[in-house]
């Protein structure tokens, strides 16, 4: 049964900006994060009884809010710091909104769509909404920035259900907790959903549901961290140090102060060195140079490290010539105590409008973000960087957001996740707390430590079990050096199987609209 309405009452649409907030404030920096067990609740209650069609459009409004007030440091990142002039920035982040809004209209459409007032409903509403993240995490070369399930990267022994079934296992049971809080609510108020009523028995199995859920979440929880404890006490340890060197982004590129900036590295790695730490870590294009083919540069870098006798990861530009063509790549270089380069890893996911243009042909006036060189070139998914200690799976700037790409390292036989990124673009805003917390999810989903160095901050090393044993604060000069566990041998259900969890999502998904769409050819039939 679907009621029709002959139009969105403001009511209706106060409801729907007020869950857009709600679901941002749950992110860093804000960071109200018990919020998301209740911020679906009022977009909810604003399509309990629409039509499809005022569904969508509530749901998209909640999603225009949502994303803009999650995203809005693009607008300056594009601007200040990728010298687009204020109106074209808007211009390109206006349709990004609206495209990410699509993913919340749906799931409102949906909702509507196929749900109603029985148990079973409240199964699928996190089914649409997990199902619809994990569209948004491939489509138009994908962006999961800022899935329900990251909000609660510091809930440790919930979202130890990551090595089973990913981040979006902790997005299912938050959507479920706010449905099921919802169907409460709906029976309090003696209100209907889509003209069915809320039976009393329906509300009080949906809370035992939810609790029982949540105890057997919060018990493999507890069992997990005694287990991850365990096995990081009987671990192989390094001493891996990460070097955030602070570079304004206004000067990493400018060739005046490119001596300075490697003098800047070279002498806090010297400072990190004093705890004799096995690995330094150098954030992504640390050096303001191509490495190998700029000869004096790379020298004076590599003399550097030899004299510091340890191993470095360094992240740089590189470029290769083929045929007459130049190719770059956003790079990151293994080089030994000796001094010698053993290996490379080039970023596979690369950053749209900032490390080439997507449907060029079609946008030939979007001119690139980064400055210093031209068109980017994807390297290979799960390469890893082969060192006798424990090989490194390499993710650059925001891979860290990609599971598949950790996932691909880890199966690898990557026994440490290296994070090196410069989230000097986002200035001092939001953004890179959230980047930050979004790494924790990679180390719970694969057993691995993962150590990050990022240019501007945030800096820092995450444990297996998903604690961050230490960071650094935002736009400070930093040379921390920590104890790292390394898990070679374990791997986890989740490295092994991936998405699994997603896939039996959209098997339900596929089946409960081909049950709807045989309904209708039935009743027609009927009605012929």
């Amino acid at each position: 049964m679907m009621i029709q309405t002959p139009g969105i009452s403001r009511g209706k649409i106060l409801l729907s900006i007020i869950s857009g907030i709600a679901l941002t404030i749950v992110f860093p920096v804000a960071g109200f994060s018990y919020v998301a067990w209740v911020s679906l609740i009022f977009l909810l209650f604003a399509i309990r009884d629409t039509s499809v069609r005022d569904s969508l459009i509530l749901g998209g409004l909640s999603g225009m809010v949502h994303f803009a007030t999650l995203l809005y440091w693009l607008v300056g990142t594009m601007n200040i710091y990728g010298y687009l002039p204020l109106w074209l920035s808007v211009i390109i982040f206006i349709p990004l909104v609206f495209y990410l809004s699509l993913y919340v209209a749906a799931f409102a459409g949906l909702v509507s769509v196929f749900c109603s007032g029985s148990f079973f409903s409240l199964f699928l509403i996190p089914v649409f909404w997990v199902s619809l993240e994990y569209v948004r995490s491939f489509a138009l070369t994908g962006f999961p920035w800022g899935l329900i399930g990251y909000t609660q990267f510091t809930q440790l022994k919930l979202i130890q259900i990551s090595d089973i079934f990913g981040v979006y296992g902790v997005s299912f049971v938050i959507v479920l907790t706010n449905a099921v809080i919802f169907f409460g609510l709906l029976y309090l108020k003696k209100e209907k959903y889509q003209g069915y009523d809320i039976s009393a028995r329906k509300v009080i199995l949906s809370f035992v549901m939810m609790a029982s859920v949540i105890a057997l979440i919060i018990g493999y929880g507890n069992a997990c961290l005694k287990s991850a404890d365990k096995m990081m006490a009987e671990s192989e340890k390094l001493n891996v140090a990460v070097i955030q060197g602070n570079i304004e982004q206004s000067a990493k590129w400018d060739l005046k102060f490119r001596i300075d900036t490697i003098e800047k590295y070279i002498r806090l790695s010297e400072q990190a060195c004093e705890a004799h730490p096995d690995l330094v870590v150098w954030p992504e294009t640390a050096t303001p140079f191509y490495f190998k083919y700029n000869i004096e540069m790379t020298k004076m870098v590599l003399q550097a490290m030899r004299a510091m006798g340890t191993y470095f990861v360094v992240g740089s530009p590189a470029v290769e010539f083929a045929e007459s063509h130049e190719y770059f790549y956003n790079s990151a270089y293994l080089v030994t105590p000796d001094g010698d380069i053993a290996a490379r890893n080039d970023k596979v996911h690369l950053v749209p409008f900032g490390e080439y243009v997507p449907f060029k042909k079609w946008l030939p006036f979007i001119n690139h973000l980064v400055a210093q060189v031209g068109e980017f070139k994807a390297g290979k998914k799960g390469d890893t960087l082969k060192w006798a200690p424990a090989d490194i799976g390499v993710l650059i700037c925001y891979e860290v957001i990609f599971p598949e790409l950790a996932r691909e390292s880890v199966a690898n036989n990557a026994g440490l996740l290296v994070n090196i990124t410069n989230d000097a673009w986002f200035g001092n805003s939001s953004a890179p707390y959230q980047h930050f917390s979004m790494a924790v999810f990679r180390a719970v989903e694969n057993r691995r430590s993962l150590i990050r160095a990022a240019n501007t901050g945030i800096s820092g090393f995450i444990d297996p079990a998903g604690r961050v044993l230490s960071q650094s604060g935002l736009f400070k000069d930093a040379a921390m050096t920590y104890s790292v566990p390394v898990i070679k041998k374990h791997t986890s259900i989740y490295t092994r199987y991936g998405n699994l969890f997603v896939l039996g999502c959209f098997i339900v998904l596929a089946v409960i609209i081909m049950i709807k769409l045989a309904r209708q050819v039935v009743r027609k039939k009927a009605e012929g």
